[in-house]
């Protein structure tokens, strides 16, 4: 019996060993995988060079170009229709009425071209006239369009009086501008007086009183 058990415990030892030394055997280890081919084919491209641009020529400047003549705006009449007065030629003044405390005087714009008299209602040839006949409705507008502007001293349409060189001042012994018409004076003293247009061109009377 004791042989039975010792070679039982002989052939368990046997087992346990060599399960044992199947165990700690060391594991293959296993080959790295080998990376797929990918078909696409590598190739190196070359560097192509960039061109030097060439610089561009300075060009020459031409001729200038002759500007296109603009046309002359027409001038501002104020209302004044056709046709338009030539230049003014003089100032017609005179004696309107002779009262007992003052003289009252009137002033005419005057143009000098017969063409123009007759194209505004002047049939009997004469070569100086009026810029327009009595009661047409821009007459006012043509006379200060013709005077080249307002009166200086009232900035109203008309000429500018005058006695004896300086403006009227409406007091006794002196003169005043007509309270609506600025073509018409009261003459209170005597003097030289003249009734002007803004460039220049006057008409005299001579008051005695």
């Amino acid at each position: 019996m004791k042989r039975i058990a010792y070679g039982m415990g002989a052939a368990a030892l046997v087992l346990v060993g060599c399960h044992t030394i199947t165990e700690e055997l060391p594991t293959a280890p296993s080959a790295s995988p080998k990376a797929p081919n990918s078909g696409v084919l590598k190739v190196s491209i070359p560097t192509i060079p960039t061109p030097t641009p060439k610089p561009a020529p300075t060009p020459t400047p031409g001729p200038a170009p002759t500007p296109t003549p603009q046309a002359t705006p027409p001038p501002n009449t104020g209302g004044c229709g056709q046709p338009i007065p030539p230049p003014l030629w003089n100032i017609n003044t005179k004696v309107h009425i002779r009262g007992p405390r003052f003289w009252t005087l009137d002033s005419t714009p005057i143009v000098h071209d017969r063409e123009y008299c007759a194209q505004i209602g002047f049939t009997d040839g004469r070569i100086d006239c009026p810029v327009r006949t009595e009661g047409s409705s821009d007459r006012v507008a043509c006379e200060v369009y013709a005077l080249g502007g307002y009166a200086v001293d009232t900035g109203r349409p008309g000429p500018t009086w005058t006695r004896n060189g300086k403006h009227c001042t409406g007091v006794e012994g002196d003169c005043e501008n007509h309270e609506d018409n600025q073509f018409l004076v009261y003459a209170y003293g005597g003097g030289s007086y003249q009734a002007c247009s803004r460039t220049g061109v006057c008409g005299t009377v001579q008051v005695d009183r």
